[in-house]
């Protein structure tokens, strides 16, 4: 009943998951990357933080310095700006390369390295506020969404709440406090917000992280239908059989340089059809097919054997029922024993490289 209604039952296919991600059809969670980075950023600044803040209250105190002061020509403020921007480039280099490697790793970690020019085309539909706001009205997913982000602002408020609700007393007697002491203050409840929003914002992307993989491989199922109008596609795409066939047939060479050699002796018809053989007495209870082909393969296996000084001989009526009843890697029927033996002590007496440990059983 499921085939009969076209109801999605199967998993997606290889080449349904590929087309996926050409579109830019992929999980990702946008809020992932943020919890990452704002995460990453918080931890860059706790640990290169004070070099900064060092270097300005140095550089501010050089500059406006009595040594600094005393001059006050252009090529001086020149060279006090250059320094300057040198001195804060080296001390914000470490947290801006991290913040930038977390940034791409975030991404990279979700999607891997695609490029989708289909997400790069412009699509001005995307910008008709309307449509965004029935989206959200209508139901259904835009309604789930505008709901989780609700309780999303909520929980961070919460969140956010807990960091203070144990500093309002100095938060109310800041007045108090040196301005030293307020900044560090500040600095500490910032902080502490951030990173805490960071940790919940982490929990939060991870669980619509797992629910966007789960939907776009929902979305991708298919129906039984529609598996078997792919395979027939795919089969009968002439790029797919072409890349088949160039596969197959370098497979294919790949197996005669290595198989050829190694034969004692090729039969041949001796331009149709060309049959090696090898015999091992040790391994093998007769000779055994090790490659064989027709015409231009045929052709390759006797270049080969040539090459690799390996005797050749004319027999056509064995080379034709050899080629004809027995596959590569099969040893051969008895009923061949005698004419193999025959040319295997051929090859022996010529001076061939086997040596017949054992007479042939015929």
């Amino acid at each position: 009943m499921a085939e009969e209604f076209g109801e999605k039952t199967e998993a997606p296919t290889p080449r349904r998951r590929t087309e996926a991600r050409e579109q830019g059809n992929i999980p990702r969670s946008q809020d992932l990357t943020s919890a990452l980075l704002l995460l990453a950023s918080l931890l860059l600044l706790s640990a290169f933080g004070p070099r900064v803040v060092e270097t300005l209250h140095a550089l501010v105190k050089d500059m406006l310095g009595p040594g600094s002061m005393s001059d006050l020509s252009n090529d001086s403020a020149t060279h006090g700006a250059f320094r300057g921007f040198v001195a804060i480039g080296k001390a914000l280099a470490p947290f801006l390369g991290g913040v930038a490697f977390a940034a791409i790793a975030a991404n990279v970690g979700q999607v891997g390295f695609v490029l989708s020019a289909q997400r790069l085309t412009p699509n001005l539909a995307a910008l008709n506020p309307f449509a965004g706001i029935g989206r959200i009205f209508s139901g259904g997913r835009g309604g789930v969404r505008l709901l989780l982000d609700t309780l999303k602002i909520f929980l961070l408020g919460a969140v956010a709440y807990s960091a203070v609700h144990g500093r309002i007393l100095q938060i109310i007697t800041v007045q108090q406090l040196s301005f030293v002491q307020v900044f560090l203050l500040g600095s500490q409840v910032v902080y502490s917000i951030g990173l805490r929003i960071g940790i919940t914002l982490l929990i939060l992307a991870i669980i619509d992280y797992a629910y966007q993989r789960y939907r776009i491989e929902h979305d991708l199922m298919m129906s039984k239908q529609e598996v078997k109008e792919e395979m027939r596609r795919m089969d009968g795409d002439p790029k797919i059989k072409l890349r088949r066939r160039q596969i197959a047939m370098q497979a294919a060479a790949q197996r005669l340089k290595k198989d050829v050699p190694t034969a004692d002796v090729v039969v041949t018809n001796p331009t149709e059809y060309a049959v090696a053989l090898k015999y091992d007495p040790e391994t093998m209870n007769a000779p055994k097919v090790i490659a064989k082909g027709r015409d231009l393969i045929a052709t390759r296996i006797r270049q080969i054997a040539i090459e690799n000084g390996i005797p050749i001989l004319e027999r056509k009526p064995l080379a034709r029922a050899l080629f004809g009843l027995v596959e590569v890697g099969h040893e051969i029927p008895e009923e061949f024993y005698a004419a193999v033996a025959e040319i295997l002590a051929y090859v022996y007496d010529l001076g061939g490289k086997i040596k017949l440990k054992r007479a042939v059983t015929t």
